[in-house]
């Protein structure tokens, strides 16, 4: 009797095994090895298909999601305000026009169009000359009340304030290259001769912000030392430290005023293509109802841009999406409004917003929080939005080295037998590594992960890496 019942318990087991998924038979070192370490760090994995939580460890638990915060941001922003959605630059002029000066004022409207760079400088000087206008007798005025509120997140520490990351969001800015860095300035250091000062050179223009140049040209075998900072609430950019012979810097610095900075880089612009300014005051000012419009600059749909969004992680196309989507559903173009608008949406989408709690739409505050286990949610319900193949090709394409494709996943997971496999949003502030996306096992299979770490003294990239490697090796 007791063998019997020895064989009737083993073909129960049996079948218990059998009717399990796999990964909830094993253990959790057999199925995810510990290589993130067992104190501040979660993973959760999804099945695409059900929703079904495949594992988790720590996965309810609140963590800070960095940059992974922007596929909630991202979801938002295409669903409220939808895929084809252009940001909008004007230009309007007041007063006469009499022998080829206008007697009035220019005026600039913004409505947070990160794409508006130089060249379109250009072409408001050509509008200009074709209306007959090669001077200006009055003032250069910036509109940029479409947003309100703070210019920068609250997230933004004082030390963080200088770099490209953290520029301040205005609904009239510009942006100084293609990947619509809004907000900031490049900055050149060139060296000339030894003992000497470089050359220091900044694109669009200085666009009125105060360059000192402290910086040393340097014998070749010397260290390239220089650093180039905006000192904290001033216009002041320093540049200092060395630069070898035959060296070359760049670097990105943040505007004071992005509004009263681009009207300048445009004066400076107009100014180079021949025309004119008389007695002018660059200031804020709306545009009057009689102002007439001689130029409208949009931006590429949001479709466009989120590819740069996801892929390049940037901070400043993160907020302006915020405020924009404030300035839509509430008629207030701040981060509040606009953070109400993303807590409705996950609600809508069925999320359990009570554990999402955040301050920005960038994620580069550290008092942003969500579970593992949510970040997963998120990306099997948004794959039922219509947006979603925009979505998912916006992400970083793990182990692609073209920089449009592979984003901030380009050095990573370049193993032929791990390219092209992962599909994920990076996440990364001081003490915080995360990752977030889809990945293709080895099954064939595609899954939903989330990796989060916090409160690190190391890098956590290769240890996170080492887990996604894993699993599609086992799932």
């Amino acid at each position: 009797m007791m063998k019997k019942q020895c064989v009737l318990c083993i073909v129960i087991v049996f079948f218990f095994f059998q009717y399990l998924h796999p990964s909830q038979a094993m253990s959790l070192h057999e199925k995810i090895p510990n290589h993130l370490g067992t104190k501040d760090i979660s993973v959760s994995i999804r099945d695409l298909e059900t929703g079904e939580l495949l594992y988790t460890k720590n996965g309810d638990i609140g963590m800070k999601p960095a940059s992974t915060l922007k596929l909630l941001t991202s979801a938002s922003a295409l669903h409220v305000l939808g895929q084809q959605h252009q940001f909008a630059t004007e230009v309007y002029i007041d007063g006469k026009v009499n022998n080829g000066e206008l007697q009035g004022n220019l005026y600039v409207k913004g409505k947070g169009d990160p794409t508006f760079q130089k060249k379109h400088f250009f072409q408001i000087a050509d509008i200009l000359k074709l209306l007959g206008i090669y001077s200006v007798r009055g003032n250069l005025y910036g509109d940029d009340f479409y947003f309100n509120g703070e210019a920068l997140s609250p997230g933004v520490s004082k030390e963080d304030e200088s770099f490209y990351y953290a520029s301040r969001i205005s609904a009239l800015t510009m942006s100084p290259d293609g990947d619509y860095d809004a907000g900031t300035l490049i900055v050149h250091v060139i060296p000339t001769s030894i003992g000497n000062k470089p050359i220091i050179q900044t694109e669009p223009n200085d666009s009125g912000m105060i360059l000192l140049n402290y910086a040393m040209t340097v014998p070749s075998n010397n260290k390239n030392t220089i650093e180039i900072i905006r000192k904290y609430h001033s216009n002041e950019v320093v540049i200092s430290g060395n630069i070898p012979l035959g060296a070359s810097h760049k670097d990105w610095v943040t505007l004071y005023d992005p509004t009263l900075n681009t009207l300048e880089a445009l004066k400076i612009t107009l100014e180079e293509e021949g025309i004119a300014f008389y007695e002018t005051s660059v200031v804020r000012k709306s545009v009057p109802k009689n102002a007439t419009l001689i130029y409208r600059k949009q931006s590429p749909p949001l479709k466009y841009i989120n590819h740069t969004f996801l892929k390049l992680s940037n901070n400043s196309i993160a907020d302006i999406l915020v405020k924009t989507m404030g300035q839509k559903v509430y008629g207030n173009g701040n981060f509040e409004n606009g953070l109400k608008v993303i807590q409705q949406y996950g609600k809508d989408l069925g999320l359990k917003m009570e554990q999402w709690k955040f301050e920005d739409g960038s994620g580069i505050s550290h008092y942003n929080r969500t579970t593992a286990n949510e970040l997963t949610n998120l990306l099997v319900k948004v794959q039922e939005e219509p947006f979603f193949p925009i979505f998912f090709s916006s992400l970083p394409v793990g182990g692609d080295t073209n920089r449009q494709i592979g984003g901030s996943l380009r050095e990573r997971y370049l193993g032929e037998h791990l390219k092209n496999r992962v599909f994920a949003k990076t996440g990364h502030i001081t003490g915080v590594y995360t990752l977030a996306g889809y990945v293709k096992a080895n099954s064939g299979k595609m899954y939903a992960f989330a990796i989060m770490t916090q409160y690190q003294t190391t890098n956590k990239i290769k240890d996170i890496d080492k887990v996604v490697e894993s699993i599609i090796e086992q799932y």
